[in-house]
């Protein structure tokens, strides 16, 4: 495989929370990445998945957000296989992987064993920021924060993150951090688009009260954000449960933002997927998650970074929204044990 030539002319860079780790203002999401039928239909082989990750580097995007789960670890391998091919100097990349859907969740001997797993697949003595996929109702806080102090004392994390969880599991979790002096989380990987804010009530406040970055998933609430119609004939619309659970029961009422996403891009002649970057910019979002199977979709979300939305734009955006079932955060229940909210139909 041939190398590759960064560029910075049209990507935009920011410092992760208060660290000094510099990432692109556009994430790549893996989970596009891995062996087909392992987790997803749609996902991609390795050599597909290989040249969206060189098309990334190409366009200057230096961030890679994947999880010790996806696709049975096959993603992972898929990016660090990539990387290694097309020779990328390991500092000139920012690393993200996660924690939580394995056994033992948050214990500490699970996030010790889990890191060890994925730096091997990714094929690296460290990641840049390890997040952790879900609050873990069944491990102490104090546990998991110790745990994950460790990894950063042993040089095996930079810095840490959390994923989807409510205001108050968050906010606990960074206290606790804060009273033992141990690491506190950079990131927030929460789930937030058009057609899904509720983190606005407290998840999102919180962060900001901590100086926590903001890299959403689904920033297109799975492709709905980048097209008129609901339904798109793709395997990933046709296939993806998960989306479906997510997004169809709000179908009629959400569709009313999507009309709203289609006048404006026709207004400023751009697309549609665009525009709904645009607008997580607008909120303060350090760095929405792309998830590409298609290298234009890379370069759409590339040219999104010189929209500007005005703020009678964004008003106009967000008017018809109405509150949504809580979707990415896990609820316990003790009979039941954890549910995860993002697969409820």
């Amino acid at each position: 495989m041939g190398g590759f030539m960064m560029t910075k002319t049209a990507m935009q860079y920011a410092k992760l929370g208060k660290t000094a780790i510099e990432v692109s203002k556009i994430c790549i999401g893996a989970m596009s990445f891995g062996k087909p039928g392992t987790m997803h239909d749609w996902s991609l082989e390795y050599p597909d998945s290989e040249k969206i990750i060189k098309h990334a580097l190409n366009l200057g995007i230096n961030f890679f957000d994947t999880a010790n789960t996806y696709s049975k670890g096959t993603s992972e391998e898929y990016l660090g296989r990539a990387l290694k091919e097309n020779n990328v100097a390991r500092d000139k990349v920012v690393l993200a992987s996660k924690v939580y859907f394995n056994p033992g969740r948050l214990s500490s001997e699970a996030i010790h064993r889990e890191i060890d797993g994925s730096l091997k697949r990714l094929g690296t003595d460290y990641l840049d920021l390890y997040i952790i996929h879900r609050f873990d109702y069944d491990t102490p806080v104090e546990e998991t924060m110790a745990a994950l102090n460790d990894l950063v004392k042993a040089g095996k994390v930079r810095a840490i993150g959390a994923s989807a969880m409510y205001g108050y599991q968050f906010n606990r979790m960074q206290q606790v951090a804060k009273d033992h002096g141990w690491a506190q989380f950079q990131a927030m990987e929460n789930h937030y688009n058009l057609l899904y804010r509720e983190d606005e009530r407290e998840l999102i406040p919180v962060c900001k009260q901590w100086g926590v970055s903001l890299m959403p998933y689904s920033p297109l609430a799975a492709g709905h954000l980048s097209h008129r119609e609901w339904q798109v004939n793709t395997l990933r619309s046709q296939t993806d449960r998960v989306a479906m659970g997510k997004y169809d029961r709000a179908e009629t009422e959400d569709l009313r933002i999507v009309k709203r996403v289609d006048e404006l891009a026709q207004k400023y002649n751009v697309s549609m997927s665009q525009i709904a970057l645009a607008w997580q910019w607008a909120k303060g979002v350090m760095a929405p998650i792309v998830g590409s199977t298609k290298a234009k979709h890379l370069d759409d979300a590339v040219e999104a970074l010189s929209i500007k939305l005005t703020k009678e734009d964004v008003d106009y955006l967000e008017a018809p929204y109405f509150p949504h079932e809580i979707v990415g955060a896990i609820d316990h229940n003790p009979d039941q044990g954890t549910v995860l909210i993002d697969e409820k139909k």
